[in-house]
């Protein structure tokens, strides 16, 4: 039908100049009218010029809309052609495709969009890394692990050598766990790498997964199975040795008490008595220090329940009023803001603060006892509730940090080195994570982060 308009327009066109041309042949052989002659002539050319604007209109259209698109422009319409019954159909059939290409754009602006989205707020740390070094892409998760943009591989040696050589030396497929220096903490990172290739450029994108509580968990549960067994070995060795000699001792002093007071054998049953008292007193030193221990071994059940903390620091300044009487030292406990609630056992909650401040009167004792201690509760800026307790004391020494966390392992004279691993096991249980950092002006600052 369009068609059928196009060819009747143009052979309307085509008769209008062919008669024009005819009359000025008639009127230049049979007469002298100039001015009719001039008149019939421009509007011949005036017919011409119509008859070539009417055939090149449709192609001068698609032009302007193929430059358009070109552009990726599809804002373009074809009203030309539009207001022309002849072209209808082709105007209609641009029309279509120009919808179809501006669904299409609508479309892939969202995907892109959703993608984008989906890329920024999924919780796993995403870099990308071009070929020459230049960090393209830091996602929502990245930069809080980073704590700010980072725009060259180079600036990863701000959390430790070891985790800026391990990021250079990733390759696309491989996966590795680096260990990730940030300020006071020590995280251990899951990162694994892929190879992109975006418009001729490679890309490696790589993913950062904390994995520190998991890590923490797993060391935990073979600590646990080590003491099982070391605690089950020793009990059985220890009980009848502690046993044996207070029998054995008790049967040297009926017999010492028998003897006369200048029997020659008595002396050297005095030496033997003691002796047994020796291997008593150490029998049970052992049997205490296992003891001890077993609450390592002894599974934990975490009862979770939406606790104020407010009410935790009162509860734990009530318990500590008697330790705290008659020392100078300074107990604050701060809760920002005072509504502030976790998830979280109570009880167990209480075990690892009342453990860590009492760490803490241990070590400013080298003070003379004179010191403070600030016990605090806020959000960070990820939402999570971060516990501190921070002391002026002499502080911990870097190379011992990860130390004090382990089994066994005290700093203490008198200490058991089972205080800050059973604090590790009840953040391992809540899902958290405990670090050691250096106050401000001097001391130890104990961060547990929920």
């Amino acid at each position: 039908m369009g068609s059928n308009r196009f060819y009747i327009g143009i052979g309307s066109r085509v008769v209008a100049l062919t008669l024009t041309i005819t009359m000025i042949s008639w009127v230049i052989s049979h007469t002298h009218w100039y001015v009719t002659t001039v008149v019939l002539v421009a509007a011949a050319l005036g017919q011409v010029a119509m008859l070539i604007n009417f055939t090149t209109q449709w192609s001068r259209e698609v032009t302007r809309l193929l430059d358009a698109l070109s552009f990726n422009d599809t804002s373009v319409n074809c009203s030309a052609l539009h207001g022309d019954s002849s072209f209808h159909e082709l105007s209609l059939a641009i029309m279509r495709v120009l919808e179809r290409l501006r669904a299409g754009r609508a479309e892939r602006e969202a995907q892109s969009q959703y993608f984008h989205m989906l890329v920024a707020h999924v919780p796993i740390a995403l870099v990308s890394v071009d070929q020459r070094g230049t960090v393209q892409l830091l996602n929502m998760a990245a930069r809080r692990l980073f704590e700010g943009p980072c725009t060259e591989v180079t600036q990863f040696s701000r959390y430790g050598e070891v985790f800026a050589t391990g990021m250079e030396a990733l390759n696309p497929g491989s996966s590795a766990i680096l260990r990730m220096e940030r300020n006071s903490e020590v995280l251990q990172m899951k990162a694994a790498a892929t190879e992109l290739a975006i418009g001729g450029t490679r890309r490696r994108l790589i993913s950062l997964q904390n994995i520190e509580t998991e890590l923490t968990a797993q060391e935990l549960a073979a600590w646990q199975s080590v003491i099982r067994v070391m605690t089950h070995e020793v009990m059985n060795s220890l009980t009848p040795i502690s046993s044996l000699a207070t029998t054995a001792r008790g049967l040297i002093s009926d017999v010492r008490a028998r003897l006369a007071t200048d029997d020659p054998n008595k002396a050297a049953l005095v030496d033997a008595g003691e002796a047994l008292d020796i291997l008593a007193q150490r029998s049970e030193g052992l049997l205490r220090f296992v003891q001890n221990h077993r609450r390592l071994a002894k599974r934990m059940v975490a009862k979770i329940e939406l606790v104020p903390l407010r009410r935790v620091f009162a509860r734990l300044q009530r318990l500590l009023a008697g330790e705290l009487l008659g020392r100078d030292t300074e107990l604050t406990l701060t809760v920002t803001p005072e509504s502030l609630e976790m998830p979280v056992d109570a009880e167990l909650l209480d075990q690892a603060l009342l453990n860590l401040v009492r760490n803490s009167l241990e070590a400013l004792r080298g003070k003379g006892g004179s010191g403070r201690i600030a016990v605090s509760a806020y959000r960070d800026v990820d939402g999570r509730v971060v516990i501190t307790v921070a002391d002026d004391g002499p502080g911990v020494p870097q190379n011992l940090r990860q130390k004090v966390f382990v089994p066994f392992f005290t700093t203490k004279r008198q200490g058991s080195g089972v205080g800050l691993t059973l604090v590790r096991q009840i953040m391992a249980l809540h899902g958290g994570m405990i670090g050691i950092s250096e106050t401000p002006g001097g001391g130890a600052t104990i961060k547990l982060r929920f």
